[in-house]
């Protein structure tokens, strides 16, 4: 989770957010509501935060593509980190985000009393444990650093898949809540914590690391080659979804672009330019 943009920045691009929102006005149709009470303008642009690669690169299909179709006015709004995007939704700074999972959005929520809620499952970025190192997984010794994402989700997704593939062992029933604490045989193996934005750049620097998959996409790995082993996509809980504040889910633009996001010309997208790296998840609602 990147934290480095400049506050001055984020501020500046908070209240521009603000004020395009505000000088869009409120709709005269009473059957459209916000979750503030207020009324949407299904005329106006919807504003979607989104990481920028795969998130922000899908939405831009959708956007120059597909949307006007639908009559629909899309604005791409990028952010680099994994907790701006959901802020900015609760606040109404934007109409809602495509960035994350649903384990991840539970801690979120809990932790900072928020609302998103998950509206449509689109992608699955499998999490993939890379190397600039060894060449196989068997060649990961006793001794060697494996770097891993420190926020609550990914760690335990990343130590799941250390386990599945016998680079340690987990106590029983730990799931996806699983932390260092709860490795019982380290099989020699060191590991170090890091934001899951900078462990890409740390990759010189340890034998192995854990990298999520759009970060991984945006410092120009391609998980399906270059990973030593990836998650499984069958099951996998971990698919990214469009999420708006609770009340919103109605929004006639979101209702759109849950169409156009789950339609046969983004599973052809996705398949097309990410070779495996980026699955189409669509089939079913997000969990709620």
């Amino acid at each position: 989770m990147r934290k480095n943009i400049k506050l001055t920045a984020l501020a500046a691009t908070a209240s521009a957010l603000a004020l395009g929102l505000t000088a869009c006005g409120s709709s005269s149709d009473p059957s459209s509501s916000k979750a503030d009470g207020g009324k949407t303008d299904a005329s106006k642009p919807l504003v979607i935060a989104a990481s920028p690669s795969p998130h922000a690169d899908i939405l831009n299909f959708v956007k120059d593509k597909l949307a006007a179709k639908e009559g629909l006015k899309l604005e791409v709004k990028e952010f680099t980190d994994y907790v701006l995007p959901n802020t900015a939704t609760e606040q109404g700074q934007v109409d809602g985000n495509y960035f994350q999972h649903k384990p991840y959005l539970d801690d979120f929520n809990k932790k900072n009393g928020t609302h998103i809620v998950p509206v449509a499952n689109v992608h699955l970025e499998p999490l993939g444990l890379y190397s600039k190192k060894v060449k196989a997984i068997g060649d990961i010794k006793p001794g060697q650093t494996i770097a891993v994402p420190n926020d609550t989700t990914n760690e335990g997704r990343a130590l799941q898949l250390l386990a599945a593939n016998n680079l340690i062992t987990l106590k029983e029933g730990v799931g996806t809540s699983a932390k260092l604490s709860d490795i019982t045989d380290k099989k020699g193996l060191v590991f170090k914590e890091l934001e899951a934005a900078t462990v890409p750049r740390a990759l010189g620097d340890v034998d192995a690391a854990i990298i999520n998959g759009n970060y991984a996409l945006e410092a120009k790995l391609a998980p399906a080659k270059d990973a030593l082993v990836l998650e499984k996509a069958e099951g996998n809980p971990y698919a990214n979804f469009l999420a708006v504040k609770a009340g919103n889910e109605k929004d006639p633009r979101i209702e759109k672009l849950t169409k156009l996001l789950n339609s046969d010309e983004v599973k052809k997208f996705i398949e097309e330019k990410y070779q495996g790296s980026v699955v189409p998840a669509f089939g079913a609602p997000a969990a709620s």
